[in-house]
């Protein structure tokens, strides 16, 4: 899509810090009541001051080496000032002009490999949350909690690099994978990550999404964006530069107000904070970085002789590799990489389950057994299904469900009367159609219960016809 014109300001909430930006209220709100972890600081009360989060900062720069970005030699905080409900001092403290980082770059992998240039990253703290009753152009009356109001976040801003709704969603996905590499940032919490997507059409003026919730949300709603500018344009109408909201339940997004600019905020310093040099801690910080996705997914080629889209996947998620690495050590790592990558992962996906719903050492039995032709490729497929769904041990299944693999001498009596039932078939298969070969495959396994290891059945198939 040569004429979409995508930038993102990724907004990511530093939800493993024990407390907030600048204040020591603590920053596990999600399960408690509203308003109930505030302090004045995070209140805005007039006389209370901030306190900068020493750890905060050093979570910040992580990231920013993470993404590649220089790091500021010396940094400040500024008072961006706007009126909205969930800002109770009326002005929000944030970054301007000496962002934490800048020039920094992110890779992503899809149809070709596309490097995303990243303009900043800065921090601020997080508004309150606004609760609607109904939607939000129709809603009645909105409810404030302050729990999230003080939250550290950090801002990072894209060029204008990327060209459609996959793309952004690549980006964030691959965001995301590092944020929890680092260890700074849970992406299942309510909150932990906002974005802000800028869509433009060649031609056309810029709107801003705000405040989209799911990675899913933002391709949905740049992808509505694309149509409706383009019926506009079509018409004869001028897109006009606004602020958008996206209804995700109704998968449209909505005009909320003329966009501003960076003059209305009428940005200044912050008189309570003094400015601080970032980058005298970043040789200390750069030793605690971990093994990142990119570094891991080439260790895992190389070191477990994995193909490179195995490694892709297994290193999608860090508790994903974490549960390959652990079971990659007691059995056939290629058949441990297939099997977790391609069979788990689905299974768990289609429960909606992450990779904690799984024991590696359930995996460990269940690869052993297929070692050991114990139970067929269907059979373990089978087990895995019913640990997720009923819960049990592998052996237990097995024994229950009856999955052990059926010997040779059940095989081969299989195979005698498949063939003798099946005339036109084997007239078929010597006639030179494979695909009657296929189909007496199928009835032996019909007839031995799927407990016939497959290759088996075709070797002596072959060898019979």
């Amino acid at each position: 899509m040569k004429d979409v014109i995508i930038g993102l300001e990724v907004h990511v909430q530093l939800n493993k810090l024990n407390s907030k930006l600048f204040c020591g209220c603590s920053t596990k709100y999600h399960d408690s009541g509203p308003n109930t972890h505030t302090c004045p600081v995070c209140l805005g009360l007039p006389g209370a001051l901030p306190v900068l989060n020493r750890t905060a900062v050093e979570a910040a720069i992580k990231v920013a080496l993470a993404l590649n970005c220089e790091i500021a030699e010396q940094t400040l905080f500024y008072r961006k000032n706007y009126y909205y409900p969930d800002l109770p001092k009326g002005f929000q403290i944030s970054q301007y002009d000496y962002p934490i980082a800048i020039n920094g770059n992110l890779v992503i992998e899809g149809d070709s490999e596309r490097n995303i240039r990243i303009r900043r990253v800065h921090m601020e703290e997080d508004p309150a949350r606004l609760v609607h009753k109904g939607p939000i152009e129709k809603s009645k009356y909105s409810l404030i909690d302050y729990n999230r109001s003080g939250m550290s976040l950090l801002e990072v801003v894209t060029e204008p690099d990327l060209r459609s709704p996959k793309e952004a969603r690549q980006f964030l996905n691959k965001l995301r994978n590092i944020l929890e590499y680092l260890d700074v940032f849970d992406g299942y919490l309510e909150g932990a990550i906002r974005v802000d997507a800028n869509i433009s059409l060649a031609g056309g003026a810029r709107a801003e999404v705000k405040n989209i919730s799911s990675y899913k949300g933002v391709e949905k709603a740049l992808s509505f964006e694309i149509v409706r500018q383009k019926n506009l344009m079509r018409r004869g109408i001028k897109v006009v530069q606004e602020t958008r909201h996206y209804d995700e339940a109704r998968g449209v997004t909505i005009s909320l107000r003329t966009k501003e600019e960076e003059k209305d905020y009428r940005y200044f310093p912050e008189p309570d904070l003094v400015p601080f040099k970032a980058k005298d801690g970043v040789p200390k910080i750069k030793e605690t970085l971990p093994e990142l996705p990119d570094a891991k997914r080439r260790r895992f080629v190389e070191q477990y002789n994995i193909s490179e889209h195995h490694a892709k996947v297994l290193t999608s998620e860090l508790k994903l590799a974490n549960f390959f690495e652990n079971v990659a050590g007691k059995v056939d790592t290629n058949q441990a990489a297939t099997w977790i990558a391609d069979v788990l992962k689905g299974e768990l996906n289609y429960r909606g389950l992450g990779i904690d719903a799984f024991s590696p050492e359930h995996a460990i039995q269940i690869l052993r057994m297929l070692e050991k032709k114990d139970i067929t490729e269907k059979g373990a497929v089978q087990v895995i299904r019913t640990l997720l769904d009923e819960g049990g041990t592998p052996a237990e299944i097995v024994k229950q469900k009856g999955l052990i693999k059926v010997g040779t001498d059940v095989i081969a009596r299989a195979v005698e009367e498949a063939i003798k039932e099946n005339p036109t078939a084997v007239q078929d298969y010597h006639a030179g159609r494979n695909e009657a070969l296929h189909f007496l495959v199928g009835q032996v396994m019909k007839k031995t219960s799927g407990k016939a290891d497959p290759d088996a059945v075709n070797k002596l198939l072959r060898e019979k016809l």
